[in-house]
């Protein structure tokens, strides 16, 4: 169901998403495009966090401010605002517009105003669509939409769309986990910082988002961490030393967190009883927790030297499901 006209927008969204994926965490991560009468591309944006605007509306406040010069909701983040704003000033500015939006724009109206009703009360064209939404709450966008008279096409993309919905279908009913560590190129992991800041900027954004941290014993003992989200003003979830002994300075800053609880355990069980979980640490916790992780997420480093030690005493072939170059490459992974 692709065709060299839906394909590039929703490659486009597809990859705004997965800039978002798990920090929209109890929320889907999702990516939408407005394309403009000639095939240009009028907005690229995403559901950036759970309680905020969902994708189609960022892309729908850009393209009207691209189509209008109107600027009024250049730094509006407030769902029912722009909601609101669109509907009373778009002035017919839709009718030539289509999106690519990689889940079924939500039919219902809770935190933030129904998506569906938005498109259809602005007149767009036409609509590409990935997947269905799963969630049978917010289901029911795409009838919304074809009973109004705009065109939905279902499927584009869709493999690569549901690969973007694993997490928040698995956290419905059990806990979605994964497994972060940060590398050189030469596989070093140790050495002091590795990551870029902006790349550490993103482990705390993470973090932020999880309910629970899992680490092993020797790199609490070694690396004294604390643990938290401090570079993005996030909070700090609860953590779970995964060790058969119980022989820690307290002192060490992870433990002296108010409102966190701190596990020192020798099984994993813990795990069950949360949601978002991230795994941190080298080859010995890879090797512990690979019949535990659903996902894996590598920051590459572009430097050499500096390290002693690699997470390559496991062994392992992934399927890379996203590929981002900033000042590091991230790539999000997950087991053949």
């Amino acid at each position: 169901m692709e065709s060299a006209d839906t394909y590039s927008p929703m490659k486009l969204a597809l990859n705004a998403a997965w800039d978002y994926q798990l920090l929209t965490f109890p929320n889907p991560s999702v990516g939408a495009v407005c394309i403009g009468p000639h095939g240009e591309i009028l907005s690229v944006s995403a559901h950036k966090r759970a309680g905020g605007p969902h994708a189609e509306v960022y892309a729908l406040r850009d393209a009207y401010i691209s189509l209008s010069g109107d600027t009024a909701l250049s730094n509006c983040d407030d769902s029912f605002v722009i909601h609101d704003y669109l509907k009373a000033h778009h002035n017919g500015l839709f009718e030539t517009v289509r999106m690519a939006v990689t889940l079924e724009p939500c039919a219902h109206s809770g935190k933030t105003p129904s998506c569906a009703l938005l498109i259809r009360d602005l007149g767009i064209k036409s609509l590409f669509i990935s997947c269905k939404d799963p969630n049978a709450e917010a289901a029911g966008g795409g009838d919304i939409l074809t009973q109004a008279g705009i065109a939905c096409t279902f499927g584009v993309m869709e493999e690569e769309g549901a690969k973007l919905l694993e997490p928040f279908i698995r956290w419905q009913k059990k806990p979605f986990v994964f497994f972060k560590w940060a590398q050189r190129l030469d596989g070093t992991i140790d050495g002091g910082i590795v990551s870029s800041t902006t790349s550490r900027e993103h482990v705390h954004a993470l973090r932020d988002a999880c309910d629970l941290i899992v680490i092993g014993g020797n790199t609490v003992r070694l690396d004294r961490p604390t643990l938290d989200a401090r570079m993005v003003n996030g909070k700090a979830p609860d953590v779970l030393i995964y060790s058969h002994a119980d022989d820690f300075d307290r002192t060490i800053p992870l433990f002296n967190i108010p409102k966190r609880n701190v596990f020192i355990e020798s099984t994993l069980k813990r795990m069950d009883e949360y949601s978002l979980v991230m795994i941190e640490g080298g080859a010995a916790m890879m090797e512990a927790t690979r019949d535990v992780c659903d996902w894996y997420l590598s920051y590459i480093a572009p430097k050499i030297g500096g390290g002693l030690h690699s997470i390559g005493q496991t062994t392992e072939d992934f399927e890379v499901m996203s590929a981002k170059i900033h000042e590091d490459i991230i790539l999000w992974m997950k087991k053949k």
